[in-house]
């Protein structure tokens, strides 16, 4: 899972009993050798579903560490760019990535609970990020992203299918998250990381209420399950007026 170059377990350790932030700042020089990078894949799935749906003028990344996702903005936005991130350690590591002469890429420390924008972005992306938002968190989040889109404007994630109930991966996931709220309720600061708290249909709901039209999109690049169900999705929420 993870390359020589990647983090020892001793300094996952240490992340796992920092905060969030400070957890963040310590993994920023190794992250793009974890697992936790979003994976080229995925970025370029969701690029070419945006390009389908695009151009757009200015694009923001949510959550954007090392700034992966930027790429895929740099390839549907014709003005500019922003990564927004908390984390000054991840924002170091962005800011020395190389990009293309265009468009114009800025990175802003803030957190995505108080984005110091107005409404200035035709599309917002985020990747692997809400998983350190609690439920209760989320309609704040939106109406965050809400606020600094243009009327018409469109915020898009992509999402995997869940792992089937009884399966390796549903276990696997279920006692990490078991294990996150042992770790929480027994160590301070809080580390906010749980796998299975951002649920789609109360993530639809909560973007209803925010002001947003949503929709899914499979991205076939991943195929199906037996079921015949998208194993991979893009949301794509239009802001109302």
């Amino acid at each position: 899972m993870f390359s020589p170059e990647g983090p020892t377990l001793r300094e996952l350790a240490v992340q796992a009993l920092s905060s969030v932030e400070r957890g963040y700042d310590l993994l920023a020089p190794k992250f793009d050798h974890t697992p936790y990078r979003t994976p080229d894949r995925v970025l370029d799935a969701v690029a070419r579903a945006l390009e389908a749906r695009g151009p757009f003028a200015t694009g923001l990344d949510l959550c954007c560490g090392t700034g992966a996702g930027v790429d895929v903005l740099a390839r549907v936005c014709r003005e500019s760019v922003t990564g927004v991130d908390f984390s000054a350690g991840m924002l170091e590591v962005a800011r020395g990535r190389a990009l293309p002469p265009a468009p114009a890429v800025s990175w802003v420390r803030a957190d995505a609970r108080a984005l110091p924008f107005g409404p200035a972005f035709d599309l917002v992306v985020s990747f692997g990020a809400f998983g350190h938002f609690l439920p209760r968190e989320l309609p704040g989040l939106f109406g965050q992203v809400r606020s600094v889109l243009r009327p018409g404007g469109c915020f898009a994630f992509p999402v995997g299918a869940p792992p089937r109930p009884g399966s390796a991966g549903y276990w696997t996931l279920l006692g990490f998250d078991a294990a996150m709220r042992v770790r929480n309720a027994l160590w301070r600061p809080p580390f906010v990381m749980y796998y299975r708290t951002f649920r789609l249909g109360d993530v639809g709901r909560e973007l209803s209420r925010a002001g947003f039209r949503a929709g899914l999109h499979a991205l076939p690049e991943f195929g199906s399950r037996p079921d015949g169900s998208p194993r991979a999705r893009l949301v794509v929420a239009r802001r109302l007026a």
